[in-house]
C-alpha cells in the first residue's frame, strides 16, 4: 500500500524521504504487535485483525502526518494478527502439502497487492479519499468471510505440545529464523516501499502505481511458478538459486546509474520474482519444525522488526548522501544477508507433531 502511495503522501505532506521511512517504521511496529498474540487464537485473530486495520484506513481519509502513524500502527497491528494466523492455519493443516499450500496463500495475498496500485491510479485524480474507503470495504467483507470459517479449520495447540518447551526452536534454528524473518519482510517491503520513488525520480514519466503493479505481478507469477515446480525441483535448491538471482538484480539496480524507464521494469520485474518463493519457503521449513506451537506467535512477530528498520534505513541512507540508489543498498545487502543463512534455513530436523 504505501509503495504506490509514496509519492503522493510525500507530496501531500512536504516531508523528506527520512520522514517518510517512519510511515513503514509506525505500520510494521503495530505488525509485530498483532504477530505477537495471533497464534493464540487463529481465528480470531483473522476476523480481528481485518476489523482493526479497517480502522486505521478509515483515519487514514483525514491523517495529517502526525497522527497517519497512528492510524498505520492500527493497520499494522490487524495485518499483522490476520497474516501470522493465516500462515499458521495453513501451513499446519496439511503437512504434506505445506509448501504448496503456503505458496497459493502467498498468491491470493499477490492478487490484494496487484489490486492496491490499481486502485490508486483509479482514485489519483480525487486524492487517497476513495482509496482507503475502497479498502476499508474490502477489509470488513473479508472479516465477514473469514467469520465463516469452522473452528476446526483454526488448531490449537494441543496438550503435548503445551507440555514442551514454551520456545518453538532449539537457540541456533531459533536464532536463525528469528534473524531471516526479519530480513525477508524488510527486503520486500524496502522494495516495494522505494523502487515507485526511484522510477519516478529517474524518469519522471514513469507512473509509480505501474512499477507497483509490475513487482506484486511478478511476484504472483512467481509464487505460482514454484507451486507447479516443487514436485520437480527440490525446495532447499530452489530457495538458494532464488536467493543468488536476487542478490544479482539488486548488484544491477545499485551499479548502474542510468537505467532506462525499460531496464527499470526488468529490474523491478526480476526483483519480484526472485524474492517470490523465499517469504513461503522460508516459513514452510520453519513449520516443518514446530507444528503449530503456541510460541510462534513472538516469532513471526520479529519478522516485523525487519518491515519498521529496513525501509526507514534505507529513507535515512538516501537523505544523508542525497541519493536512493545509495538507500537501495540496504535491500541488497540483506539479501546477501540472507543467502548466509540459508543452510541453517533448509537444514533437515525432525519435525515436530502437528497439531
Amino acid at each position: 500500500m504505501l509503495g504506490p502511495l509514496l509519492p503522493v503522501l510525500v507530496q501531500r505532506w512536504n516531508i523528506q524521504d527520512a520522514q517518510a521511512g517512519t510511515l513503514f517504521t509506525a505500520s510494521f511496529a503495530g505488525q509485530l504487535c498483532g504477530a505477537w498474540f495471533a497464534a493464540r487464537n487463529l481465528r480470531v485473530s483473522v476476523i480481528f485483525g481485518a476489523l482493526l486495520s479497517t480502522a486505521g484506513c478509515i483515519m487514514m481519509i483525514w491523517a495529517a502526518f502526525s497522527t497517519a502513524h497512528l492510524a498505520l500502527v492500527c493497520i499494522g497491528t490487524g495485518l499483522g494478527a490476520g497474516l501470522t494466523a493465516g500462515n499458521i492455519i495453513v501451513g499446519t493443516s496439511l503437512p504434506s502439502l505445506r509448501g504448496r499450500l503456503l505458496a497459493m496463500l502467498n498468491v491470493a495475498w499477490g492478487l490484494g497487492a496487484i489490486a492496491c496500485p490499481l486502485l490508486v491510479h483509479i482514485s489519483a485524480t480525487r486524492g487517497v479519499g476513495p482509496f482507503f474507503l475502497i479498502v476499508s470495504v474490502a477489509l470488513v467483507i473479508a472479516a465477514g468471510f473469514a467469520a465463516t470459517v469452522p473452528h476446526a479449520a483454526s488448531p490449537k495447540a494441543s496438550l503435548s505440545t503445551l507440555s514442551t518447551s514454551h520456545m518453538p526452536l532449539p537457540l541456533i534454528p531459533l536464532l536463525v529464523f528469528g534473524t531471516a524473518l526479519p530480513l525477508y519482510i524488510g527486503i520486500e517491503n524496502s522494495l516495494n516501499g522505494w523502487l515507485p520513488s526511484y522510477a519516478v525520480r529517474i524518469n519522471p514519466s514513469t507512473q509509480a502505481p505501474t512499477i507497483t503493479l509490475c513487482f506484486w505481478t511478478a511476484e504472483l507469477a512467481g509464487r505460482l511458478l514454484i507451486a507447479a515446480l516443487m514436485s520437480r525441483v527440490g525446495e532447499a535448491i530452489l530457495f538458494r538459486l532464488c536467493l543468488v538471482s536476487l542478490i544479482v538484480t539488486e548488484t544491477l539496480l545499485c551499479t548502474t546509474v542510468h537505467l532506462s524507464p525499460g531496464s527499470m521494469v526488468a529490474i523491478t520485474i526480476l526483483s519480484g520474482l526472485t524474492l517470490a518463493p523465499l517469504y513461503p519457503l522460508t516459513i514452510s521449513f520453519l513449520l516443518a519444525r514446530t507444528g503449530n506451537h503456541p510460541g510462534l506467535g513472538p516469532l513471526f512477530a520479529l519478522a516485523s522488526v525487519g518491515g519498521a528498520t529496513l525501509p526507514w534505513l534505507t529513507g535515512a541512507i538516501s537523505t544523508h548522501f542525497n541519493s536512493l540508489r545509495s538507500g537501495l543498498t540496504v535491500p541488497a545487502f540483506g539479501a546477501i544477508a540472507f543467502l548466509l543463512l540459508s543452510k541453517g534455513i533448509t537444514g533437515s530436523t525432525p519435525a515436530k507433531a502437528e497439531t
